[in-house]
Order: structure tokens, then C-alpha cells, then sequence
């Protein structure tokens, strides 16, 4: 019997009515394990409506109330890691491994929001002018709404939910429709951790439930993280509606390798990075740019390390890569690298042709390396997001800087030298939001905020850290002035004494 996968509204599970399902697809074997329930508006209105009840009492409850259920919650979390990674593995096809660090990275958010006490801390000016105080406050918005994507179905919401709901909003979660089974059990683990109901809520759909989550009136902000078409669309849209937005798009990341470079190290990185999660992730190093003589070293080490990997079932303990998350998908990554060579791309590794024996069906992709890569070329143009690596070749470190720069997208880079001061002129000069020095894939810790330039972000804030607490708040001053009671009426003063 297939599972059904329902909405999460007020606290309890909610079975969809509007007669809509999608496929849910384990990507080893290509069979449709799942159904989803895709909401339409009139339910997206009653998940709304449910949150916007809730935070009638959230939004005025202590912290010490919101933290303590908080820290239940990540107790819970921990405990039942493995549950949730098993949930990533069957429905987006990563490898265990991988899930696992996936949840350990949204727990770094969880434990941020459990000590979010100093984050709201207010400011206090007093005897501004004569008796009189200004005091700076953050309040919550009220119902806010996340939109995730699919390769990381856990982590994203939890860079999210955790940090809104304990600052006093309640939270509307559409996941992505191809692995929607992770955020209801998060939601299962909130209600047992004694979330009140209708604090967080998942509604899963289509474009639907987006443009009514992006429309609705009580919907007071929109997060969201998937590719940059998407995000400008998000964040259009929802500015038009008079909506706080943060919108997180694709990426073309580069790492740059100098000359004095241990190359051992770059080439170890580069494979990691590239093709780690089979290459679905938005800070996958997409771009090599090899700086000097070094390009033909560092490509055979690439190579060679390459070659090794494993790939296979999420489930087998002993696979490193897994399958992509559709077919659609791993014949769109495919195209890029059939069509490399006519753009003039030498191609070095091709994976294209790559199954699994006794998985036939599965969504499989193998490992793809391309060298001399022409910035004109598709295949360094876009972002694949798959298991391609593109080398490029720059004669110095400026012509590299600039090719990096020239990139619409500016998510996240990294550079690989010996040299201090290269290193630092780098950080300084390159236009990203995220920067790695001899670290490939440079995504901030928890109480370090995420998020991109250029065409990798629009709205103002970026996600999670301090830009997530002041995202999911706003200021309000207050200025106070109090008579002194010294200056009170004569008669009965038992308070303070008439005595200057």
C-alpha cells in the first residue's frame, strides 16, 4: 500500500481534500513509494488561520516558555537523528551519512534558537532629556512562512522554524513536494515536545500553495531557498503584497587554486565539495579555476580521486554518492556534460552512462569532470546542480578574480594558498557572500548569518544568525517620560519626602 503523505494543521495531522496528489519517488530504484498531498487554497487559508490563532497567545508567552519547549525539542531531535536521516535517504537519496550531517547542521540552528534570550535583548538610554527614557524593543511579526527545497529537506526549515517560532511568530512550512516526509515527523517532535497547536504548521502543494502563501493578508514574511528564478519570483511577488522577504537563489561557486597551493589539499577539496551530495547543493563548488602552471597537476589529481568514489543506494554504509533526486533531473545534469565538448570543453571524466546493478531504475549519474572550460560554455554558465565539475584556466590572479567576479551568481567562493596576504586581498575583493580560505564549502556556523550577493539573494536579510533574529522581529523605540513623585500634589506622600 503506498503512503500518503497529509498536511500538518492546528497540531494534528490534516488529510488533504483537495483531491490532489504528487509522486514521491525513492531515487535508488525509481519506484513511487509516497503520495503527497497537495493543498489547495482553501486549505492553505485554514493552515493561516490556525498559526494566526496561535499566535494570539504565542506571541505574548515568556521566553522562558518558548526556549524550555525549544530545548525539549532538540532533545528530541537528537534522539531520533537517525529516524529523520533515513527519511532524507528514502526520499531525496543522499547517503546516510550525509542526511546525518544534514540534521547535525539544523541542530546548530536549534541550539541557537534555544539561547535566543540574548539576541532580543532590548536597549536602554535613560535621562535623555529631563525624566525622560528611550528604550529600543524587538517584537515578533506574527504568522511567518517558509518555503524549502528539496536537497535539503530537513536543514533548510530548521534555518528557519526554530529561530521564527522562538522569537514568538508561528510558522507555515511548504516543503518541497519531492521529499516532504522529514518536515512532518519535525513537526510530530515539536507537538510531543508540547509546542502549543497551531504554532507550526506544513501545508505541501504545488505553485498553488505558494502564491497563496506569497498573497495571503496574515502572512507577515516569506523565507525561501531554491534556484534564483524562483527567488526572484518569491521575493517580487511578496514585496508586491507587502511582505518582509528573504529569498535565497542558485549559485555558481568558485574555487580559486594558487600556484603556491598544497595541491593534495585543493584536489581532496575540490572532489568533496563538487560532488558531495552528488552535487545538490547550492554551496557545491561548481568552478576550478587553476591559477598558473598548476591546471594539468591539479586535473589529474582531481582525476584520480574521482574515480574512487563510491556510488550507490543511500542505504549501503559503504556508498559515498548517492542517485539525484529525479529523472528529469539527472537527464538535465547528463545534457550539460553531452553537449561540453561542441562549447569547447575538454572532457576528462564522463559519468553519464553510470547504474548501480540491481537498481537499474534508479536515478543514477556518475561522476563528471571537465577541463578548459570556456566562460561562454552552458556548463559553466549555469548552475547544474549535479555531480559536474568544471576546471577553468587563468594565467594570474587577477584574471581569475575577475572571472569569478564576472559571475551573475554570488553565493559562496573559496581560495586555496599558502599566502597570507593573497589570501586577505581575496576575502576583500571577491564578490560573495560567503568566503573560504583553504575551506571549500565555507557555509557559517549557527550564530554566523548565511546568504549570498548578486543573483544568490534578494531582499535585505540573510538566514539564520543575527539576520534571522532581527528578520523575524522588528524594532519598536519607546520614549517615557514619568512625573517625579517628589513633584506630587501636597497631602499624604508616603513615597518621598519633600526635601530640596
Amino acid at each position: 500500500m503506498t503512503k500518503i503523505v497529509n498536511h500538518w494543521i492546528g497540531g494534528k495531522t490534516a488529510e488533504g481534500a483537495s483531491g490532489t496528489y504528487g509522486p514521491v519517488t525513492n531515487p535508488a530504484t525509481g519506484e513511487v513509494t509516497t503520495k503527497v498531498a497537495f493543498a489547495s487554497v482553501e486549505e492553505v487559508d485554514t493552515a493561516v488561520a490556525a498559526a494566526k490563532e496561535a499566535f494570539r497567545t504565542w506571541g505574548q508567552s515568556s521566553l522562558a516558555q518558548r526556549t524550555s519547549i525549544l530545548f525539549t525539542f532538540r532533545a528530541l531531535l537528537d534522539a531520533h537523528r537517525d529516524e529523520i536521516a533515513e527519511l532524507i535517504t528514502a526520499e531525496h537519496g543522499k547517503v546516510h551519512s550525509d542526511a546525518l550531517g544534514e540534521v547535525a547542521r539544523g541542530l546548530e540552528i536549534v541550539d541557537l534558537a534555544c539561547g535566543i534570550n540574548v539576541q532580543l535583548k532590548g536597549e536602554l538610554s535613560t535621562q535623555v532629556a529631563s525624566r525622560v527614557d528611550v528604550a529600543s524593543i524587538r517584537q515578533p511579526l506574527g504568522v511567518v512562512a517558509g518555503i524549502t527545497p528539496f536537497n535539503f529537506p530537513a536543514m533548510v526549515p530548521m534555518w528557519m522554524f526554530p529561530l521564527a517560532i522562538a522569537c514568538g511568530n508561528t510558522f507555515v512550512l511548504k516543503p518541497s513536494e519531492k521529499d516532504p516526509s522529514a518536515s512532518v515527523r519535525l513537526a510530530e517532535l515539536l507537538a510531543e515536545a508540547g509546542l502549543p497547536e497551531g504554532v507550526f504548521n506544513v501545508v505541501h502543494g504545488d505553485k498553488v500553495a505558494v502564491d497563496r502563501l506569497l498573497e495571503h493578508p496574515d502572512v507577515k514574511a516569506v523565507s525561501f531557498v531554491g534556484s534564483t528564478p524562483i527567488a526572484r519570483y518569491i521575493h517580487t511577488t511578496a514585496s508586491a503584497n507587502g511582505k518582509r522577504v528573504q529569498a535565497l537563489g542558485g549559485a555558481k561557486n568558485h574555487m580559486l587554486v594558487l600556484p603556491d597551493a598544497d595541491l593534495d589539499a585543493a584536489a581532496d577539496a575540490a572532489v568533496s565539495a563538487a560532488y558531495g551530495s552528488a552535487g545538490e547543493r547550492c554551496m557545491a563548488i561548481s568552478a576550478v579555476v587553476a591559477v598558473g602552471a598548476i591546471g594539468d597537476e591539479l586535473v589529474e589529481k582531481i582525476r584520480e580521486r574521482a574515480e574512487k568514489i563510491k556510488i550507490g543506494p543511500g542505504d549501503d554504509p559503504t556508498s559515498e554518492m548517492g542517485p539525484l533526486i529525479t529523472a528529469t533531473h539527472r537527464d538535465k545534469v547528463a545534457s550539460y556534460v553531452a553537449g561540453a565538448a561542441d562549447e569547447g570543453a575538454e572532457v576528462v571524466l564522463d559519468g553519464t552512462g553510470h547504474t548501480v546493478d540491481g537498481h537499474e531504475n534508479g536515478h543514477w549519474i556518475g561522476i563528471s569532470l571537465l577541463d578548459k572550460v570556456p566562460t561562454t560554455a552552458k556548463a559553466y554558465q549555469d548552475e547544474i546542480f549535479g555531480p559536474v565539475l568544471c576546471v577553468l584556466r587563468a594565467d594570474t590572479y587577477e584574471e581569475a578574480l575577475d572571472i569569478v567576479n564576472a559571475s551573475p551568481y554570488g553565493n559562496g567562493t573559496a581560495i586555496f594558498t599558502r599566502d597570507g596576504g593573497a589570501a586577505r586581498r581575496f576575502q576583500l575583493e571577491v564578490e560573495a557572500g560567503m568566503v573560504g580560505v583553504n575551506v571549500p564549502i565555507p557555509v557559517p556556523v549557527g550564530y554566523h548569518s548565511f546568504g549570498g550577493w548578486k543573483d544568490s539573494l534578494f531582499g535585505d536579510h540573510h538566514i539564520y544568525g543575527n539576520d534571522g533574529t532581527h528578520f523575524y522581529t522588528r524594532g519598536k523605540v519607546v520614549t517615557t517620560r514619568w512625573p517625579d513623585p517628589a513633584d506630587a500634589p501636597s497631602g499624604v506622600d508616603l513615597g518621598f519626602p519633600r526635601n530640596h
